[in-house]
């Protein structure tokens, strides 16, 4: 049974600040029209500063309809969504504090322009890079930060015959390479013909090769050329004095 009184996430603004007076329970919002509802939401996100969409007054009205009523409408019930959504508030504020201290950290240090020029790289993966990776210059050599990352093949041996499965290792850092795996799937979005990893995957793909194997390779593609652009930019920067 699904819960009508997710209505009052769809208020949450960036401010955090929220009022669920007038569409706490589905309803204060059912019993009206579309369009009743439509002009009355209008009126009270200009009254809350809130910038007014008529889309999405059809959609919290369309989820309101389509939503069994499992509290029934009184005080105790307001309090336990008021009390949700608050908590959720919270959530959300602390959330997005520790976004800003990541980003602000992550800017500090030496190669985040480098690793931010990358593509298919923005604030919050270069951040994530950076942490999981930590210093580059710790990896003897590609190879290693790619077992690190745990996207290199794992083998099978049986006395003297050894073969390289498919499958990689995985031993390594889940973090990064779910990062790794944000960032190819935007190479496959935006499909950027004159980009090294794209190219590495679409060749792969026009192997044949099953989508799990191509974002493999190119998630091994990048840190590779991460690991050759990265590593030499530190260590100039550490020969000069910089």
């Amino acid at each position: 049974m699904r819960f009508s009184h997710l209505q009052c996430v769809k208020t949450v603004t960036k401010s955090g600040l929220i009022s669920l007076q007038p569409f706490w329970h589905a309803d204060c919002i059912s019993r009206m029209s579309q369009n009743a509802f439509t002009e009355r939401y209008r009126k009270w996100c200009k009254r809350k500063g809130y910038n007014f969409s008529e889309q999405k007054a059809f959609d919290v009205y369309a989820s309101a309809l389509g939503h069994y009523i499992t509290l029934p409408k009184n005080a105790y019930a307001k309090l336990l969504v008021t009390t949700a959504c608050n908590q959720l508030i919270a959530a959300l504020k602390s959330l997005a504090a520790i976004k800003a201290e990541m980003l602000r950290i992550a800017a500090l240090m030496p190669e985040y322009e480098v690793v931010l020029s990358m593509y298919g790289v923005g604030e919050v993966t270069a951040a994530q890079l950076m942490a999981e990776i930590g210093d580059i210059r710790r990896f003897d050599n590609r190879s290693a930060l790619i077992a690190y990352a745990g996207v290199d093949p794992s083998t099978s041996q049986s006395g003297k015959y050894l073969s390289k499965s498919g499958k990689v290792t995985k031993r390594g850092s889940s973090h990064l390479r779910k990062t790794l795996f944000q960032i190819v799937s935007t190479h496959l979005k935006r499909s950027p013909t004159d980009e090294a990893v794209y190219q590495f995957i679409d060749k792969k793909r026009a192997e044949g090769k099953p989508y799990f194997v191509y974002m493999i390779a190119g998630a091994n593609k990048f840190l590779r050329i991460y690991c050759g652009t990265i590593k030499p930019y530190l260590l100039f920067l550490e020969e000069s004095g910089c």
